[in-house]
């Protein structure tokens, strides 16, 4: 029998998270810290991507900082060679930084399309292949994507955004279907609402909170922590037959048509 603890170990492993400074970036760090990795965090923040380093330094890890863009090609290059010095390889490869311009199609200029492409899509291409290099030539590696679940439900205002996290769902498929030649893989995470910084503005509004929260088939929104859970699981060997994927972490949010009113008692 297969020892399973050992399989979620991730003692030894070398990690890379960039848009570790908050939100899902700084739990998927802290999640990849906890179960031994030693973690590089990135972000345009470095006060904060430092903290978060901090942070899993005083709870018995290993971490480092350095700043990085996500949208920048060279800073991105730069950030691969900066990390794989420190660490010595990168097994574990994580991003998580984007954007959301809330704006209906006919509002949208040309310069918010391009914010958002450059920063949602393009920002992952650059990091793909740039640590997909360096995985190819290490031939083993996991590389960790952030979709969501607007890849395939939408609602007005969210077109564009959604575009890119659907780009960003099949870039995936794509690249892994490079990559396991390789002994890669290649997978991304679409969380649902989770309660991060960028959605602060909505929970200040109870009306929508709530409503979202009862579009989630548990009826309440998600915590960081639970998508870093979920980045863990992908970053081990518990995920080895796992490559090409984006992983829903949404309670529910796909499986239903609207909130789960009208419900009948059981038994």
């Amino acid at each position: 029998m297969p020892d399973y603890k050992k399989l979620f170990d991730l003692t030894g492993r070398k990690a890379l998270v960039l848009g570790a400074a908050s939100g899902i970036g700084k739990a998927s760090a802290e999640a990849l810290g906890a179960l031994g990795a030693e973690v590089h965090c990135a972000d345009i923040d470095l006060a904060k991507a430092q903290a978060t380093a901090a942070a899993i330094r005083r709870a018995g890890g290993k971490a480092d900082a350095s700043l990085a863009d996500a949208a920048s090609g060279s800073d991105i290059a730069a950030l691969i060679n900066r990390a794989e010095a420190a660490l010595g390889r990168i097994d574990v490869a994580v991003t998580t930084p984007g954007i959301n311009i809330r704006k209906l199609v006919l509002n949208y200029s040309e310069a918010d399309f391009d914010r958002i492409f450059d920063l949602n899509v393009k920002g992952t291409f650059l990091f793909f292949r740039e640590v997909g290099r360096l995985m190819a030539r290490q031939k083993s590696g996991s590389i960790i994507a952030t979709s969501s679940v607007r890849a395939s439900t939408i609602e007005p205002g969210l077109a564009v955004y959604g575009a890119t996290k659907s780009a960003i769902s099949l870039l995936v498929k794509g690249f892994a279907a490079e990559m396991g030649a390789h002994g890669v893989r290649v997978n991304a995470i679409a969380p649902s609402i989770i309660e991060t910084a960028l959605t602060t503005p909505i929970k200040a509004r109870p009306e929508i909170y709530d409503t979202y929260a009862r579009h989630t088939v548990i009826g309440r929104w998600g915590q960081p922590s639970e998508v870093g859970a979920a980045v863990a699981f992908l970053a081990s060997d518990a995920a080895s037959y796992i490559s090409g994927s984006t992983m829903l972490i949404d309670a529910g949010w796909t499986a239903i048509d609207g909130p789960p009113t009208g419900l009948t008692q059981i038994g």
